[in-house]
């Protein structure tokens, strides 16, 4: 730990570039605390979501609906939603109330607390596939549906984002297209997905 960890405030989030604030959450660490456990993991890759003309956003088109309504709350609120039926999916709300911007984490590298992470995935083995993938990270820490919607900036909240105070070099920070959005027309081909190059924890496209 380079320093004493620093929960990142609200005007981080509210920000109106999602581009820029997705890339300056690469090496800042995701928190959860429940039951009294805390578990935690540096974030490697996420991907930049922007509604309304995002046709990749849930909010695409200003799209207001009972799970996207958390989507246009203030920033640091959490979006969780489930894919498949199976996995829960963390976002993060960004910009003010009323822009239904959000940003995905797709890759986490474990750091707190990794024997809890481990049960909770029925794992054995520190492997990438503990969190490399943003459904896989969310069952390690302990995160689902239930908590969507929590005001990530709160006191009480279970779930939080911390400054380390590690310095990730521009250099390193690879942009790409999104995973799975094939759906998206021209959207598709747009680059908002940021990561650490050659990081083990980056998730693999399917």
């Amino acid at each position: 730990m380079d320093k004493k960890p620093t929960r990142l405030g609200r005007e981080f989030f509210t920000g109106e570039d999602v581009l820029k604030i997705s890339r300056s959450l690469i090496g800042k660490y995701l928190v959860t605390r429940f039951e009294g456990q805390e578990t935690a993991g540096r974030i490697v890759e996420v991907e930049a979501y922007r509604g309304p003309d995002d046709k990749a956003s849930h909010a695409y088109g200003l799209r207001y609906t009972n799970r996207t309504q958390v989507m246009y709350a203030e920033g640091g609120h959490a979006y969780i939603y489930l894919c498949y039926g199976i996995h829960h999916l963390f976002n993060i709300v960004t910009a003010r109330e009323g822009v239904p911007h959000a940003i995905l984490i797709r890759g986490l590298e474990p750091t707190d607390n990794v024997p809890l992470m481990l049960r909770r995935r029925n794992m054995k083995k520190l492997q990438p596939r503990l969190t490399a993938g943003p459904g896989v990270l969310s069952q390690a820490l302990g995160i689902t549906t239930a908590y969507s919607g929590t005001d990530m900036l709160a006191a009480d909240s279970p779930i939080w984002i911390e400054d380390r105070g590690a310095i990730i070099d521009e250099s390193d920070i690879q942009a790409g297209p999104r995973i799975g959005v094939d759906y998206a027309e021209e959207c598709a081909s747009w680059e908002w997905r940021f990561y650490i190059r050659s990081n083990p924890w980056v998730s693999r496209a399917r």
